[in-house]
């Protein structure tokens, strides 16, 4: 299957998006020198668009057609996280029960890490249940970035 690529600018770092042509499938902060990939395909110009909406404050949801790769157990974790509306936060065990197995935090909270799709499947919005803000792949300050960005985003509207 043809995949395509693009570098996107935001505020908090380079990100690199993959298509398929038909949805997007991963989506994640590089902190490294790349290639600079740029391909025009209209999926990845929409969800650039859609990024850029987000990061000022314009966009609550995303409308961009989702693919990721992963097992069953952690397509239905991804879902789940999307569940979780702008400007809210859950504990992993809060979302291990929105997920319908509340006995499974650890196997929800190491699904999150997997996640291949930065951002639009939102597991910054997913806190340790002692309040502190937890780990993301993408660096704990990105995630209180986008935090803020989202109680900024929902105070304006």
């Amino acid at each position: 299957m043809l995949e395509f690529s693009r570098t996107i600018s935001t505020p908090i770092g380079e990100m690199i998006a993959v298509a398929d042509g038909v949805a997007l499938t991963y989506l994640d902060f590089v902190d490294d020198e790349i290639q600079s990939e740029c391909s025009n395909h209209p999926l990845l110009l929409q969800l650039e668009q859609e990024l850029n909406e987000y990061f000022s404050k314009r966009r609550q949801i995303f409308t961009v057609p989702l693919s990721p790769f992963g097992t069953p157990f952690q397509k239905g974790v991804w879902e789940t996280l999307q569940k979780i509306p702008y400007a809210t936060t859950l504990s992993y065990s809060q979302e291990a029960k929105l997920f319908g197995n509340p006995k499974a935090t650890r196997a929800v909270a190491n699904a999150n890490s997997k996640n291949p799709i930065s951002i639009i499947i939102p597991c910054h919005r997913v806190v340790a249940s002692n309040g502190t803000i937890g780990g993301y792949s993408g660096g704990v300050w990105r995630k209180e970035f986008l935090l803020s960005l989202e109680r900024a985003g929902l105070a304006q509207h």
